[in-house]
C-alpha cells in the first residue's frame, strides 16, 4: 500500500477533555491560563479558545461528572500541547503560574522548544511550550531532527520579562 501523506498545512483543531467539574476546570483554562469562554452549555460543557476560533478546547461533563481521573499506567491522553507565539509569552504564563502558585510537574529544553508541564485539576497533562525559528533546530545525518531532553533554565526563560 502507497503511503499517504497529509497536505502539510493540516493542523490539530481541538481537542475536547471528559472532565469531572465544568467549574475547576473552566478555572484552570479560562481564569489562570486566560482562554476566552466561546460558548456554554449550561454547567455541562464550555468550549474555550484563544484567539476567538469557535473552540481549542471542549470540556464535559456528559460521560465524567464528578469522575476520577484515569490511572496513571492507563491509556488515554499523555498531554494536550498548547503552543506560545513568543519565548516572552512562555515566561509570561510561567510567571503566572508561579504567582497563583501552581504546580509544574516537569520542564524540559527539548532542543526544538522550552517547555513547562503540569497537570489540569482532572489529572490531564498540559505542556505549554514555545518553538525555537525551525533554522535553529538541530538535524541528524539522516535527516530527522534531533530532539534532547534538558531541564529548561527557568531563571533564564524568567529574563524574557526584563525586555
Amino acid at each position: 500500500m502507497k503511503q499517504y501523506q497529509l497536505p502539510s498545512d493540516v493542523h490539530i483543531g481541538h481537542v475536547h477533555l471528559k472532565v469531572s467539574n465544568l467549574q475547576k476546570s473552566l478555572d484552570f483554562y479560562h481564569h489562570l491560563l486566560g482562554f476566552e469562554i466561546m460558548s456554554r452549555i449550561g454547567d455541562q460543557a464550555a468550549f474555550i479558545s484563544a484567539g476567538g476560533y469557535h473552540h481549542h478546547i471542549g470540556l464535559n461533563t456528559w460521560h465524567s461528572k464528578n469522575g476520577s481521573p484515569a490511572p496513571k499506567g492507563s491509556t488515554g491522553l499523555f498531554h494536550l500541547a498548547i503552543n506560545y507565539p513568543t519565548r516572552k509569552d512562555l515566561a509570561e504564563i510561567l510567571k503566572r503560574l508561579m504567582d497563583h502558585e501552581y504546580p509544574l510537574t516537569t520542564t524540559a529544553d527539548h532542543g526544538v522548544s522550552e517547555a513547562l508541564y503540569l497537570d489540569d485539576p482532572d489529572g490531564n497533562g498540559v505542556e505549554l511550550y514555545w518553538d525555537r525559528p525551525k533554522e535553529l533546530w538541530r538535524m541528524k545525518e539522516d535527516g530527522s531532527i534531533k530532539m534532547v531532553t534538558r531541564l529548561l533554565n527557568i531563571q533564564g526563560l524568567l529574563k524574557e520579562l526584563d525586555n
